[in-house]
């Protein structure tokens, strides 16, 4: 029988009978399956060193337990930007810091590797209906060293869908990382618009979520008028029912925030939504535009690197 240099682990020679060696054979598979990948949404407990794990809580990323902490598991190794940072947070032992975009702007990187980018689109207007909330494309890319141009994508006015927002060149399959604007609301007999979300309906069925960007907008009932769909699920179906999708809660950037809703829509065909309020959405939101008829509000763009 051999020993192997690196970890130790004995290993059954080709002149050796397997079956005079189990708990050798044990031993290898024990020791190779604590090394092999855990694939889940939170970081398994009890690590050794050296133990990856594929975090799926949003874009799969891979990270390896160095002793004390999980730290991206990446050949690149992460990129560093020269802009203020708006802030910083600490995240299953990793310490990140960002840089958030309300309105649109430029991004310098002077050390190549990999970011996490979150890139949410306006909402769209909304009508008789609810618009739909912006899209929002949430993934893990490769910036080299350079100037990059961010568009920040405005709310669209009412019935309108609302405007992209992208980073130029954070892709190496598109060379644009965009994320599409909500569907706009619609007025009576028309089915809903598509969008990063889609706008409600008018009596007919919701707009189409593209991409997979986010949900559809909700299906009206004869005489109703639904709600936009959100990043948190579709606008409600059925007859007398304006509600629009959820948002979600983002912890992007360490804090939870309510980000992307659907607006409503006017439901049983009354002034009031059903629950007897009109939405108050915010800027940077990229929440759809609520009853009655309104501009969507604007999207945001956030990048994030490990330090």
């Amino acid at each position: 029988m051999a020993v192997t240099p690196v970890y130790a682990i004995p290993y059954v020679e080709s002149s050796d009978l397997v079956a005079n060696y189990p708990g050798v054979s044990e031993s290898l598979a024990e020791q190779v399956e604590d090394k092999l990948p855990t694939y889940a949404a939170t970081a398994p407990s009890s690590p050794s060193v050296g133990q990856v794990w594929i975090d799926s809580s949003g874009s799969p990323i891979g990270k390896v337990w160095d002793g004390s902490a999980w730290t991206i598991f990446s050949g690149a190794g992460a990129a560093n930007f020269t802009d203020t940072a708006t802030g910083t947070f600490t995240d299953a032992g990793i310490d990140y810091k960002y840089i958030t975009y309300n309105s649109s702007g430029t991004l310098t990187v002077d050390t190549a590797g990999d970011a996490e980018v979150f890139v949410l689109a306006g909402g769209g207007g909304s009508n008789a209906t609810g618009g739909g909330a912006g899209g929002l494309l949430q993934i893990s890319v490769s910036l080299t060293v350079q100037t990059y141009t961010i568009t920040v994508g405005a709310g669209g006015a009412s019935g309108v869908n609302g405007s992209p927002s992208t980073i130029v060149g954070a892709t190496l399959n598109t060379g644009v990382a965009l994320a599409v604007g909500g569907g706009g609301g619609v007025i009576a007999w028309n089915q809903g618009i598509a969008g990063g979300c889609g706008g409600g309906a008018a009596n007919t069925i919701g707009g189409a979520a593209l991409y997979s960007q986010g949900y559809r907008g909700g299906q009206a009932g004869v005489g109703t008028y639904s709600g936009g769909g959100g990043q948190g699920g579709q606008g409600l179906d059925g007859a007398g029912v304006g509600t629009g999708g959820p948002g979600i809660q983002s912890t992007f950037t360490g804090a939870s925030v309510n980000r992307a809703a659907g607006g409503r829509g006017y439901g049983d065909g009354s002034a009031t939504d059903p629950n007897g309020t009109y939405w108050t959405g915010v800027n940077n939101s990229g929440d759809g535009g609520e009853i009655p008829a309104s501009a969507g509000f604007s999207g945001v763009v956030i990048v994030r690197v490990v330090v």
